[in-house]
């Protein structure tokens, strides 16, 4: 087996999320894209310990994403999507935190609190 370095296995992985991102609904791909693109760029100078985690986390997002859109067969196929659970929303940054209201913004186009009145 070849053994990849760790520029080769980012790189790797960056390039099979974007691939599955084709899967996605047309109108979440632009977000899916920007985000992953951001992120990336975001932990080019990341310490060692930082970059593992975020291989790991990417790399299960990967691994989840692949499952949901079905890439065995149409019929594996299962909804887009997973809820946050509470202790994992207690763990998050404060910058985390604002980015996942970022993204919520932009996925349903509306503030939270214009999502609350409807």
């Amino acid at each position: 087996m070849i053994s990849l370095t760790h520029v080769q296995r980012i790189r790797l992985l960056y390039k099979t999320i974007m691939k599955l991102h084709r899967g996605l609904p047309m109108e979440i791909q632009p977000l899916g894209n920007n985000y992953v693109r951001d992120e990336f760029r975001r932990h080019k100078t990341c310490n060692p310990a930082e970059a593992q985690i975020f291989m790991t986390e990417w790399a299960n997002y990967a691994m989840t994403l692949a499952d949901q859109l079905g890439l065995r067969g149409v019929h594996t196929a299962k909804p887009i999507g997973q809820d946050l659970n509470i202790k994992d929303v207690e763990e998050l940054r404060d910058e985390q935190i604002y980015q996942l209201y970022e993204l919520m913004v932009a996925a349903t186009g509306k503030p939270e609190e214009k999502l609350e009145k409807t």
